[in-house]
């Protein structure tokens, strides 16, 4: 066998190429346990038996519900694909009634779930799944049957490897292989059906992005793996023999990479953000030449550019802070690390500069769920990177900009559409090419650049077109502000509803002997607080048109969340949520209160 075609094949080719004692690692009881890739593999031929056993019958749905990534997940979704099913990876937190669209929309007949947590929802809404046979769980609960039953009834039923096998050999590429509910920030999630072919050929045409070794080489996994990014990557590293770490949650994670020592890893903007903070937090803690050497080493970070483009002295200077103050960073996310590809949402160009230059390659990419999902990304290698794009397209990607600006895509990775909605995939599927939605150019040198969403485009009362994203990615780089919408809508100015960054400003507060209240409620109408916010405000309106500048904006004392309905499960903000949530503000805003 030389090739992987359909998603199923990645174990056998990594047992053929490169096959690791530790394929699947995961820890248990303080324990990391390897899963070796032949035995991942007799593992999914067990599923894929035991679930025919079960009455499973191609093109059937199975769900897939884990809290964290872990071993138990990529067996399960091998040996569901192998019996000519579809799985049905479904985000944990989203709500129980979101539980129950997703599951009989998809009318998946088993779930496997990872614990407690998961059950009880399921178990909340099952009676209303009329498709729903039984769920089995990874963790052991009294109350649910294990998913080892399902192994121990293929163990059991071995001379159902026959039916095992003609089942995989009927199986084409262009079949379909997975239903992904997006987490829509309007409305219902939509299922959308990735074939086999899509997320192979991206995983491959991603894989020539990486700068790892082939068949030596560690990932730490953490983003949620029922989102393709994380999902296509994990069979990227299959493909190339990556040996796969799952962390222990997101809390742990600074552990972990110490204790894993990976050279590659996937992140989104709001974690490097966070890890930014925390670094430049503890420098503020440092005092005299320590301090001074810190804070020299950031503004340096800041003015970088790849491939020396800053000149030989500003190289000295850099080779001289990576010695006192970046290899420090770098033994924090455990020494070893060579790429980390950022996705999901824009990535603030002064992190790429400080991550970049403290030699923490972080090369961000651009993708969305319909594509499988990587339309471009950043590499480092042959003057593939530059800071501010979201990187060149990969192998067989066309993308072409609409008179409009809208970015549309042609390629292997663009998705079969939406399951039972033909109306919908209509809309986002015409002449061959995916309507993204997304506002963006190629710049001269065949670099793709993100500014808007479409949708979020909006015109003030004054006719003038203000695109919101590109104002809170610049406002959120200040430390006072976690999270910001731009508002204003037919209305005659541009404001917004920020949630401040309710820690920072508590160490803050301390710090300068602001002696702010540390409830949330009474923090936010601080005049003090109030008028250090507005200073930021102005600080960063000034790269902005007269017509885009912030001109009013309330705080709100709530933590903006998934769980609180805030935000989808990626992170990005439910406009119409918030702003319904704090309509009072709003209106307070446009002085109608």
């Amino acid at each position: 066998m030389t090739d992987a075609k359909r998603l199923f094949d990645f174990p056998y080719y990594q047992l053929e190429k490169f096959p690791q004692e530790g394929a699947l690692v995961t820890k248990k009881n303080g324990v990391w346990e390897k899963t070796s890739t032949q035995e991942y593999i007799d593992k999914a031929n067990a599923i894929s038996r035991g679930l025919i056993h079960l009455g499973v019958q191609p093109n059937d749905k199975v769900a897939l519900i884990s809290m964290t990534n872990r071993t138990e997940w990529n067996i399960c979704d091998i040996g569901i694909l192998q019996t000519g099913a579809q799985d049905v990876p479904i985000y944990p937190t989203i709500s129980e009634d979101e539980y129950e669209y997703v599951l009989n929309h998809s009318e998946s007949k088993f779930v496997f779930v990872s614990c407690t947590e998961v059950l009880e929802k399921v178990n909340k809404i099952k009676a209303n799944v009329p498709s729903l046979q039984e769920v089995y769980c990874f963790d052991e609960i009294d109350t649910c049957k294990n998913w080892e039953e399902v192994i121990a009834l293929g163990e059991e039923h071995k001379n159902l490897q026959t039916e095992v096998d003609k089942r995989k050999a009927a199986i084409e590429e262009d079949d379909l292989a997975t239903l992904i509910y997006t987490s829509g920030t309007t409305g219902r999630p939509k299922g959308v059906m990735l074939s086999h072919k899509n997320i192979a050929s991206n995983a491959k045409y991603s894989a020539e992005r990486l700068p790892i070794d082939q068949g030596n080489t560690k990932a730490l996994s953490f983003l949620p793996v029922c989102h393709i990014y994380e999902r296509m990557l994990l069979y990227m590293y299959q493909y190339c023999g990556v040996s796969i770490h799952f962390a222990e949650s997101l809390e742990t994670i600074s552990d972990n990479l110490k204790e894993v020592k990976p050279e590659v890893m996937t992140a989104v903007p709001r974690l490097l953000e966070k890890v930014y903070d925390k670094i430049y937090a503890k420098g503020g803690d440092l005092t005299g030449v320590k301090k001074k050497l810190f804070f020299w080493a950031i503004e340096l970070g800041l003015e970088y550019e790849p491939y020396g483009q800053n000149g030989w002295w500003y190289e000295t200077k850099l080779s001289l802070a990576r010695k006192l103050i970046f290899s420090k960073w770098q033994e924090a996310l455990g020494g070893n690390l060579k790429a980390i590809a950022s996705g999901s949402a824009a990535l603030q160009p002064r992190l790429a500069r400080v991550f970049n230059a403290a030699d923490i390659p972080v090369m961000e990419g651009y993708g969305l769920t319909e594509t499988s999902p990587v339309v471009s990304v950043n590499d480092m290698r042959d003057g593939g990177f530059k800071i501010g794009t979201v990187g060149k397209p990969i192998k067989e990607t066309e993308v072409k900009i609409a008179e409009d600006g809208e970015i549309l895509i042609k390629g292997p990775q663009v998705m079969m559409g939406y399951y039972k909605d033909q109306e919908k995939t209509d809309e986002v599927l015409k002449n061959g090419y995916f309507h993204t939605g997304d506002i963006g150019e190629v710049d001269s040198d065949g670099f793709l650049k993100i500014t808007d969403r479409k949708k979020e485009m909006f015109k003030t009362s004054g006719g003038k077109y203000v695109a919101p994203q590109l104002i809170e990615n610049a406002m959120k780089q200040s430390r006072f502000i976690e999270q910001i919408m731009v508002v204003g809508e037919g209305e005659k100015m541009p404001a917004a509803l920020i949630q401040p960054n309710f820690e920072f400003i508590e160490e803050w507060s301390q710090r300068k002997n602001k002696g702010l209240s540390k409830d949330p409620k009474e923090m936010v109408q601080n005049q003090t607080l109030i008028d250090r916010i507005q200073k930021e405000i102005d600080q960063y309106n000034e790269r902005f048109g007269k017509w885009e500048k912030i001109k009013k904006f309330e705080l709100t004392p709530d933590v903006w969340s998934i769980e609180e309905g805030h935000l989808t499960p990626t992170m990005k903000l439910k406009r119409r949520i918030i702003k319904e949530k704090y309509n009072d503000l709003y209106e307070r805003l446009y002085e109608r209160n």
